[in-house]
């Protein structure tokens, strides 16, 4: 786990479309189905939820043993779960200059595309937010509501563009100096998705064609499914029920990556006020918007996870100014609002449409 809590938003459907939409289409012209042994099925912990990894890999070149190294070591680097990771390192530190391990490279490329994101976002992409996350009680039941003079002074810690530290990457190793010792990095916000895009390029590197990679709802497609059409990814409804999932639409998609952050199931109602566990880097307070949902389609993992939570933060209106304006970064987004009478609303990019056809 990364420290700030994340809900899983999309569900892989194995079924074949005629059979999840009741249709009776002849199958004279249906792709050639692929034969179940060529597929590869691992599944796993990791993160403090679950991975999945469905393969085009009839030899089993790819070993659940290989995945499980892979994202112990990119715990080793990004998880504030463990004391020992380097992220924790930076954090825990009393001094002003911290020296770690970074032999794979995962948290200089995690911190390189969250800057990234962060300029592009104008900062509502922050992974510096995590002590206003813990002072709104998101780790802990019953918190007392921060008063405005606490956030106040946790905003003078917070700020991934102030001039609170510095990172110095060098041949697998890092030194982070920090000019306030309150300041923290938690990278839960893109780390997960990250860690997708991890485990496809090793993936890519052992030549599977085709594939499916899922951590946590975050997932990344290459090539086509068991029916050799490409994957169909559903996306959920926030009007779920107790025992069964309902979705909100299909995606059908290839060679992309999908990741949903959603603020229905987490947020806790104190004093009849709701508060949503995402929190405006700005203001320091949870979101107080009609977004329910913002599901994002991007070239990788890191970058579909990453601007997922900063359009949770943005809002319907400013997210879709924002795709339209930066094309640039190739994103495809599906919103899911509330119209204020609790009826649930949609918005969605041109490109997103044409994932659903």
């Amino acid at each position: 786990m990364f420290g700030t809590l994340k809900r899983k938003g999309l569900t892989l459907l194995i079924i074949a479309s005629s059979l999840l939409f009741g249709c009776s289409e002849s199958t004279t012209n249906q792709p050639e189905k692929k034969e179940k042994s060529q597929w590869n099925e691992i599944h796993g912990a990791t993160q403090g939820t679950t991975y999945s990894a469905i393969l085009d890999d009839p030899q089993g070149v790819i070993k659940k043993e290989d995945l499980d190294s892979i994202l112990h070591n990119f715990d080793l680097a990004l998880s504030t779960y463990m004391d020992n990771s380097a992220i924790s390192k930076v954090n825990d530190a009393d001094t002003d200059t911290i020296s770690f391990s970074d032999q794979q490279g995962y948290l200089e490329q995690c911190y390189n595309i969250s800057r990234t994101v962060f300029k592009n976002t104008d900062g509502a992409f922050d992974p510096s937010v995590f002590p206003l996350v813990k002072a709104w009680g998101f780790f802990k039941e019953d918190a007392p509501i921060p008063t405005q003079s606490q956030l106040d002074s946790l905003l003078n810690s917070v700020g991934f563009g102030k001039n609170l530290h510095q990172f110095i990457f060098s041949e697998g190793k890092g030194i982070c100096i920090k000019s306030d010792p309150s300041f923290r990095l938690d990278f839960n916000a893109i780390a997960q998705g990250y860690s997708v895009d991890v485990l496809a390029d090793y993936v890519d590197s052992k030549g599977i064609k085709n594939y499916y990679l899922e951590i946590g709802g975050e997932i990344v497609v290459k090539g086509t499914n068991r029916e050799n059409v490409k994957w169909r990814i559903g996306i959920d409804s926030p009007n779920q029920k107790e025992e069964i999932r309902v979705l909100d639409n299909v995606v059908n998609i290839s060679d992309k990556a999908l990741a949903t952050s959603g603020n229905y199931r987490k947020f806790y109602i104190k004093d009849g006020v709701k508060y949503a566990h995402t929190i405006n880097p700005k203001s320091g307070a949870p979101v107080q918007h009609s977004l329910l949902s913002a599901s994002v389609i991007a070239e990788t993992c890191a970058e579909a996870d990453a601007y997922a939570t900063a359009f949770m933060v943005m809002g319907v209106e400013k997210s879709m100014d924002f795709v339209q304006e930066n094309q640039d970064l190739g994103l495809d987004i599906y919103l899911l609002y509330d119209d204020g009478t609790g009826a649930i609303q949609r918005r969605m990019t041109e490109g997103f449409e044409d994932y659903l056809k």
